[in-house]
């Protein structure tokens, strides 16, 4: 393992030297700009000084001339003016840096400059006043001299300012040096080894390693570095055992899957319970590396467990497998999860048949509907089998397609059988409705028809005999109708062909006029709505035949704001309240039977010679439930 060398033990983080560092070099840049400022403000102090007490000499000379011309006005005037610049020489001007320099020698030449000047101003406020020259000298030699030591002390801050700006740059450079130092040191360096790392392992060294002491920044990513790369050199040298084993693990999910998405499709297909289970026996076999399989299943009366298909067992094994109770065997015994059976040499009396046929071991895989066992798979092995918690998910898996397969069959045959059922009973009353009533009155007529030859009436007889071919031809009329009844069916598309087919065959029976009226355009019904609603039509037009005595009926057929379709004759009618229809009446009942069906509603008004209406309304969300 390569190790990188590294620097420093400092606990310190990057974070906080170079903070400190800053802060340093900050407080002594701010420190050295505050004293050249200082500087330059005296500078500019004393360079406004030193031109107040020049203009002290031309101030001077004017008084000694107002003086000479005996204009004492402007000797006063000059006079205040000469107190007022002295004044602010000494005190300074706080709107503007102007101040007298602090040192001895500007301070002893002002004040020279102050006592002359009051005697000056003294002889000069005396009459008559004269000044000779030496006088006026004199007092602007003491001038000069505090000017010059003003310049003086300006010289001097001009060469302590030189020197600190000197000092600055200096200092500048030494920063800079040493930031590029310390930079260098807590990052620069750090970098390049994690750089020089990295380039190592992108060399395929893994076994290089950087050495941090440091615990900063720099020392927490060496660290991290050190076990990614320590992480990379174990993934890499197990690389290829992990890469296989992913291999073969990917390779049994694809064979897992492939087995469900082929089972699936095959139990979709399958017509009968012994087709499905056949296919499934060899698919099973095949997936779960078995000798022999086999699939049973509750029967009806859930007694015993019948066996749908079996592969690979002994023709023996095979006719005692036929039909177990529940008990009687491990295998017949429904449970809720996966158990593998071992079977012995000395089996006990549930398994000798497994074990005279060779088989050591037996899987047992239930058969769930909705969380209960209706049956097993029974895997059969002649060697020990190694089931992982993958292979038992995957027999869970196709139990419970197979199971949900066998349930989707019976469900589909149970929902056919009620089909049968319910067009047995619609036919059953239909015929009692008509063909069976017409049948008990020709059944009368007949007996009547016995008697009255016995009696030798031959007029009664003759009476009898057209009523009787009357009932014959109401019931070839009857049978007609039911025919054509229930071979009517929609296209699928619209209500109103079907419609217009109904009342010309309803015209050529009955003799009777009808009419159909359409209100508007509405979305098609789906087929079945349509069928039972025709159906309900049918029964109202019979019903008109049978039993209204009516000229003429009028069929309409809206489509806003809901489906409704009303059927209206002109025949007798009847009081609904005093003949309401009851239980007895078969026509209304299947009426309402069919059309509560498809969620629609049949409303029934009649008055007596006035005839009958009957309102067929479907809802609109009804309707919308059935697309």
């Amino acid at each position: 393992m390569n190790a990188l060398p590294s620097q420093g033990g400092r606990n310190t983080r990057v974070a906080s030297r170079v903070g400190l560092l800053v802060a340093g070099l900050l407080a002594i840049a701010l420190g050295s700009i505050g004293l050249t400022l200082w500087i330059g403000w005296q500078l500019e102090g004393g360079a406004a000084a030193v031109n107040e007490t020049g203009r002290l000499r031309m101030q001077t000379w004017r008084v000694a001339h107002a003086v000479a011309r005996g204009d004492a006005a402007q000797t006063q005037l000059h006079l205040r003016e000469v107190d007022a610049a002295l004044r602010l020489i000494r005190d300074g001007d706080p709107a503007r840096p102007l101040f007298l320099p602090r040192d001895r020698l500007s301070t002893q030449s002002y004040r020279a400059v102050e006592a002359g000047w009051q005697d000056f101003r003294a002889k000069a406020s005396r009459a008559p006043a004269q000044f000779s020259d030496q006088e006026v000298d004199a007092m602007v030699g003491r001038i000069d001299r505090l000017v010059a030591a003003i310049e003086s002390q300006l010289a001097s801050w001009s060469t302590l300012l030189s020197s600190v700006q000197l000092a600055l740059m200096g200092l500048a450079i030494v920063a800079a040096v040493a930031f590029l130092y310390a930079s260098n040191l807590l990052v620069f360096a750090p970098v390049d080894r994690l750089r020089r790392g990295l380039a190592a392992v992108e060399r395929g060294d893994l076994g290089v390693r950087v050495v941090q002491h440091s615990q900063d920044e720099f020392g927490d990513l060496a660290d991290g570095f050190n076990r990614m790369a320590a992480r990379t050199q174990a993934l890499y040298t197990g690389l290829e055992g992990e890469v296989s084993a992913k291999t073969r693990a990917l390779s049994e999910e694809k064979h897992r899957l492939a087995a469900l998405y082929e089972a699936s499709a095959f139990a979709a297909r399958a017509a009968t319970p012994q087709d499905l289970a056949a296919g499934f026996t060899d698919r099973l076999r095949r997936v779960a590396r078995c000798d022999a399989v086999a699939i049973r299943w509750l029967d009806t009366s859930q007694q015993r467990m019948v066996l749908l298909a079996a592969q690979g067992l002994p023709p023996a094994l095979l006719e005692a497998e036929r039909c177990l109770k529940p008990g009687d065997c491990h295998c017949g015994t429904p449970q809720s999860q996966t158990r593998v059976i071992r079977i012995h040499s000395d089996a006990e009396q549930h398994t000798k048949g497994c074990a005279k046929a060779g088989f050591v071991s037996v899987v047992s895989v239930a058969l769930p509907v909705q969380n209960r066992s209706m049956g097993e798979i029974t895997l059969f092995y002649r060697d020990a089998p190694t089931l992982d918690r993958d292979d038992r998910d995957l027999l869970d898996s196709l139990a419970s397609h197979l199971s949900g397969a066998l349930e989707a069959l019976r469900l589909e045959a149970l929902q056919r059988e009620a089909a049968v059922a319910e067009e047995r009973a619609l036919l059953a009353r239909e015929l009692h409705d008509s063909i069976a009533q017409s049948l008990a009155f020709m059944k009368i007529q007949l007996q009547l028809l016995k008697d009255a030859q016995q009696r030798g009436k031959a007029h009664e007889t003759l009476r009898l005999l057209d009523e009787l071919e009357l009932g014959l031809k109401e019931s070839s009329a009857d049978v007609r109708a039911l025919l054509m009844n229930f071979r009517t069916r929609t296209d699928g598309d619209d209500l109103l062909p079907a419609l217009q087919q109904t009342l010309q065959k309803f015209r050529l029976q009955s003799g009777l006029q009808a009419e159909l009226q359409v209100d508007g355009h509405g979305a098609p019904l789906p087929a079945d709505v349509q069928v039972q609603l025709l159906h309900v039509v049918q029964e109202a037009l019979s019903n008109v035949r049978k039993h209204a005595q009516a000229q003429s009926v009028q069929v309409r057929l809206a489509h806003q704001p809901h489906w409704q379709i009303e059927i209206r004759d002109d025949g007798r009618g009847f009081d609904p309240v005093r003949d309401a229809p009851d239980d007895s009446h078969v026509g209304l009942r299947i009426m309402r039977e069919r059309a509560a069906k498809v969620g629609a509603a049949v409303e029934l008004d009649s008055q007596p010679g006035r005839g009958t209406r009957v309102r067929v309304s479907l809802p609109e969300s009804a309707a919308l439930s059935h697309e």
